[in-house]
């Protein structure tokens, strides 16, 4: 087992799969925190650093203890049974039923921004453990799907089982320190609200058509989010100036 490390350690190509790994991870976990960050934010203001942390733990817990499954996890990207010729896997079913949350959640927050309903929805209740029963246990779907995939990719990318360990404490680790600073950044600005639902429609379309066997190369939905992102800071950048610069103010 030492030696296995140790020739591990000495592996220039181990070393450019882990870093290559956590970048790709990384990038994964976005997703994954913008969720939290919307869905935390609905919470009492004591309850909210509690509640990101609860979920990043649980998405930690939940892809080691995947990983720890490995081989049933690889077989779920096996077809169990075909529709019209077109065969689905269990992968593509888990990523059919989170994209349809993602986009169900996502279209009814933008609702609640355009058109807020008198009464308030689940999160705005009295009773608080009720509110963060909801948030968690929604969390939680999502970072079982978020998990599977996230752990599915990196079986193609490396069989080492430590590098992909390593990959998801570091990529946790990133989470952890900007969930607040994202999460409060969303709060203080409601246009970055709609920027994030925004993002988590076209990440819930993406992984339906993921699930329905259309690849949608990462590359271009994480460039258009960049550059919706770039929009959005420019204009953000523009309406801190507009007081300074109007006259008479």
């Amino acid at each position: 087992m030492t030696d296995y490390f140790l020739a591990l350690l000495a592996d220039p190509a181990a070393w450019a799969a882990l870093a290559t790994l956590i970048a790709m991870e990384v990038v994964l976990g976005i997703d994954n925190l913008i969720f939290i960050s919307i869905l935390t934010n609905k919470l009492p203001e004591e309850k909210r650093s509690f509640a990101r942390r609860l979920g990043i733990g649980m998405a930690v817990v939940m892809r080691l203890g995947l990983l720890g499954t490995i081989a049933i996890i690889v077989t779920l990207t096996e077809p169990v049974f075909e529709v019209f010729g077109k065969g689905f896997s269990w992968r593509d079913l888990i990523l059919i039923a989170g994209g349809l949350f993602l986009v169900w959640k996502a279209t009814k927050e933008i609702r609640h921004h355009v058109d807020p309903p008198d009464e308030g929805d689940v999160f705005e209740r009295k009773d608080v453990s009720l509110g963060m029963a909801a948030a968690i246990s929604q969390i939680l779907v999502l970072d079982l799907v978020f998990s599977i995939d996230s752990i599915i990719t990196a079986v193609g990318m490396t069989e080492h089982i430590p590098i992909m360990v390593v990959a998801v404490l570091v990529t946790v680790a990133v989470m952890l320190l900007a969930a607040d600073p994202l999460a409060n950044f969303i709060a203080r600005n409601p246009t970055v609200v709609m920027l994030a639902l925004g993002f988590l429609l076209l990440i819930g379309t993406t992984l339906i058509a993921e699930g329905f066997g259309a690849h949608v190369p990462k590359g271009y939905i994480y460039s258009a989010m960049a550059f919706s992102a770039l929009v959005e800071g420019l204009n953000l950048l523009t309406r801190r100036k507009k007081p300074k610069d109007t006259p008479g103010h």
